[in-house]
């Protein structure tokens, strides 16, 4: 067994290559082999979200606060609020954030393949994030 306390990993921020404004990543996780499972906390400020990406072997993703939207290519900007757990099927192109006025943290959760957990393509466009038509909401 292996307890990792709260606290005892400082915060980073969000690699600027993969996410877009100010993200906070809060203790990381990852297992050992055989084990393939990592994870991190992430909180997203108001307009904050990733570049799209896919997963080898998909992600869960437990929106713990605030409100944010998640997109899949080819599908609508959907909502999601504490309480929500949203599955991307593996190799599914997607991005996840906070909406444009509020604030949302998330746990996300991946299994590597390979050695890797995530495949990070182009960042999401202002006209993606606002829903195609540039409306907020």
């Amino acid at each position: 067994m292996d307890i990792q306390r709260n606290g005892s990993k400082p915060s980073t921020p969000g690699p600027a290559d993969y996410f877009t404004g100010t993200v906070r990543l809060d203790a990381p996780f990852q297992t050992t082999e055989p084990a393939r499972v990592g994870g991190v906390t992430v909180t997203f400020e108001p307009g904050a979200r990733t570049a799209w990406h896919t997963h080898p072997l998909g992600q869960t993703v437990i929106v713990t606060a605030g409100l944010g939207w998640a997109q899949r290519e080819g599908g609508e900007r959907e909502e999601i609020r504490p309480g929500d757990v949203v599955w991307f099927e593996p190799g599914e192109k997607h991005w996840h954030g906070a909406t444009d006025t509020t604030a949302m943290t998330h746990i996300a959760i991946a299994e590597a393949q390979d050695g890797s957990r995530v495949t990070w393509l182009e960042k999401v466009t202002d006209e993606d994030y606002l829903g195609h038509s540039g409306q907020v909401g």
